[in-house]
């Protein structure tokens, strides 16, 4: 072997060394890096405990009840926010109930609005052929998001940060136990889920100032869904089926809305 050559083979035995141990410095690196930020020396396991740890984090909310209350107190001091928020919970947890289990008397005093909105829900179920899962549910906190005075009336918008186990499964029995088995044989699984839902109390102040602005104060026809933009009107102009009219000066939950 000439010394050229074997000049070179030096060359690059030392750059192979060399690039060893900067490999392995920047691995130890790595490692410190990851156990600092995750407490693991995988930066992979460190991301995904840290993702499961967001997925179970529950949701912030848009807490503006201190701004909102004392406005809503002077042009309602006969309200209770601690009533409406009970009110409001329960409503959701029947709406819940009675989508996954299909079944509408779950849902009890509910305005025309909101009995609508889950019967289209049930009814959208049924045509794919689905069940909906919500279980271990949990309402972490709920606030006032927003309060709205319009020209005749007033929304009331509430949220609140929920918690809990969601699936679905094909819905090929009433029985809960034969569809517990069946959702084992498909393979399914229930996923921790953490979201927020809004809630809108809505007052009707003036029925006729409503109906000329036309706006969201409108309700839904409880048979097609479709939105009747006049208040005092009886029948759906749209399929012809009788609609309830919105109730005056009375606080109603007329939607409730994932978010």
């Amino acid at each position: 072997m000439g010394q050229g050559t074997g000049t070179i083979v030096s060359l690059l035995a030392a750059l192979l060394i060399g690039g060893a141990a900067l490999v392995l410095w920047i691995r130890r690196k790595v490692r410190q890096v990851s156990r600092a930020a995750f407490g693991t020396d995988s930066i992979a396991e460190g991301i995904r405990r840290q993702e499961e740890r967001l997925a179970l984090a529950p949701k912030s909310v848009s807490g503006m009840t201190g701004i909102y209350l004392p406005q809503l107190q002077r042009d309602f001091p006969e309200v209770s926010l601690e009533e409406l928020v009970q009110k409001s919970e329960n409503l959701l947890k029947g709406m819940l109930a009675a989508v996954e289990l299909q079944d509408l008397s779950l849902l009890p005093n509910a305005s025309e609005d909101l009995y609508s909105q889950v019967r289209l829900r049930i009814e959208d179920d049924k045509r794919q052929g689905i069940r909906e899962y919500f279980h271990r549910m949990r309402i972490h906190r709920t606030e006032i998001s927003r309060y709205q005075k319009q020209e005749g009336c007033c929304v009331l918008t509430l949220q609140s940060a929920v918690e809990y186990e969601y699936g679905t499964e094909t819905a090929l029995s009433d029985i809960p136990a034969k569809r517990s088995i069946q959702q084992q044989k498909n393979g399914q699984r229930r996923l921790m889920t953490q979201t927020r839902y809004e809630m809108d109390w809505m007052y009707v102040q003036d029925a006729s100032l409503v109906q000329m602005k036309g706006n969201a104060a409108a309700v839904t026809c409880p048979q097609c869904g479709a939105p009747v933009t006049k208040l005092g009107s009886k029948y759906c102009e749209y399929c012809g089926s009788a609609v309830e009219p919105v109730n005056i000066r009375v606080w109603s939950l007329n939607r409730i809305r994932e978010c």
